[in-house]
């Protein structure tokens, strides 16, 4: 019964069972189907079907596209067959690809042949392995290694990668290319001659897959000046010497990082990939809670061009000296909103209402419009669930924000014209923030 009636949500509502297995952030992820579900409910994320039901022609070819539907992240649907069933998949696929002419046994096999599929996953290994060689990595360092060896081999492996965002994206590519046609032999012992060099470049994609997942840069700033300190502790401590992951970001002498970088670090393209995860990911953040940041955004786009244009040592180098440079910025943005008194979501408003050569007393009567608009807004907002799919609670919510800007904005310098804008600017920044699953904070 608790299952009929679906699953409860924090705010007191019910999320029926269907929509929840739907729903890949969802905890229901496994489901036992007799019936219903195999035919005509289309689940996108759903990647893989088990089998131990008898079943033909189209009710089979049905149940099998259930796994088929196209999702970001997914390469390829999966069917565990427990039935034994190639046959009526040779049937059914016969009679609806083909139609109901008979082939007289010309080219009538659907599925390829074992030894295709084989001859297939190698030439997958092999162009994976050739494009790591073209990239400096010989991939034969693998075989067989273990402990600090192997490890040694893929932080050398993963740094290759790194050389440009095109060469990880094939790689990636490839690999996912190769655990396809992998996945399709399993159970064939003539697959296990290359499971080895399969599982190597699988540990590879995982490394990279797996990088650390940072959302402070300024603890990364830390960690890389810490490394760069153990660097040259022979030297001896300096003014700007950190003492473990104490340092103040402010006193970092970045030239000198960027120096040490350039003579220290041995896995460099990794290191750039580091701060490029940080920042990303703090960019994301960032512009999530406010637009007005995308000048950021724009500027670390500049920075990877130029690295994926040209990638000598200089550039390389010179790319770290700026994304720490960038990094350093962000921190500084991300401290403004205190500095100014202001929560994030009132910052957010009050760069959105921005205008230059105010007076000073009009800033602050702007700040107090901001915060007055947000507390408002969050009035409006608490009791209506799902407001931006609706057209009446949309216009409700735009008519709202004007009429508390044409009461609460400074006039002058602000016009009856200005404000109309305005209200359309932050309408629009707060529906986004509402449709994304963002709430806005006091």
């Amino acid at each position: 019964m608790v299952m009929k009636n679906g699953f409860q949500t924090p705010d007191g509502r019910r999320v029926p069972v269907e929509d929840a297995f739907k729903d890949p952030r969802h905890p229901f992820r496994v489901a036992i189907v007799c019936a219903m579900w195999l035919t005509g409910f289309d689940v996108e994320c759903l990647a893989t079907l088990y089998i131990d039901k008898p079943m033909k022609t189209h009710n089979l070819m049905q149940a099998i596209a259930r796994a088929n539907r196209v999702f970001p992240g997914k390469d390829c649907g999966v069917i565990v067959d427990y039935n034994g069933m190639l046959k009526s998949l040779r049937e059914a696929l016969a009679q609806y690809a083909l139609g109901d002419e008979d082939d007289d046994g010309a080219g009538g096999d659907i599925v390829a042949p074992i030894e295709e599929l084989v001859a297939s996953l190698r030439q997958a290994i092999e162009a994976a392995e050739t494009h790591l060689g073209s990239l400096g990595f010989d991939a034969t360092r693998l075989h067989g290694a273990t402990g600090f060896v192997r490890i040694e081999a893929l932080r050398d492996a993963e740094d290759a990668i790194y050389t440009s965002d095109e060469a990880k994206r094939r790689f990636e590519i490839m690999a996912r290319q190769m655990f396809m046609r992998f996945k399709t032999l399993l159970m064939e012992s003539s697959a296990l001659a290359y499971a080895e060099r399969h599982d190597n470049i699988e540990a590879i994609y995982k490394k990279l897959q797996g990088r650390r997942d940072t959302a402070d840069v300024t603890e990364l700033l830390k960690e890389l000046h810490r490394i760069v300190n153990d660097a040259i502790r022979a030297a001896g401590p300096g003014g700007d010497h950190a003492d473990g992951l104490t340092v103040d970001l402010s006193q970092i002498d970045f030239a000198r990082l960027r120096d040490e970088f350039a003579g220290k670090v041995r896995r460099k393209h990794a290191a750039l990939q580091d701060i490029r995860d940080a920042i990303e990911k703090k960019l994301a953040q960032m512009l999530a809670w406010n637009p007005t940041r995308m000048d950021y955004y724009r500027k670390y786009l500049e920075i990877i061009a130029d690295y994926n244009r040209e990638k000598d040592r200089a550039t390389v180098e010179a790319t770290f000296a700026a994304l720490v440079a960038l990094a350093a910025s962000l921190d500084a943005e991300q401290r403004r909103a205190a500095e100014e008194g202001l929560t994030d979501d009132e910052l957010a408003l009050f760069d959105l209402l921005f205008k230059e050569n105010i007076s000073a007393a009009n800033r602050e009567r702007l700040k107090r419009a901001s915060q007055s608009l947000l507390a408002s807004l969050q009035d409006l907002l608490r009791p209506m669930h799902d407001w931006t799919k609706n057209k009446a609670t949309q216009a409700e919510v735009e008519v709202f924000i004007l009429d508390n800007l044409w009461r609460v904005l400074p006039r002058p310098p602000y016009s009856d014209d200005e404000a109309q804008t305005l209200a359309k600017r932050v309408y629009e920044h707060v529906w986004q923030r509402s449709f994304s699953g963002g709430r806005l904070a006091a």
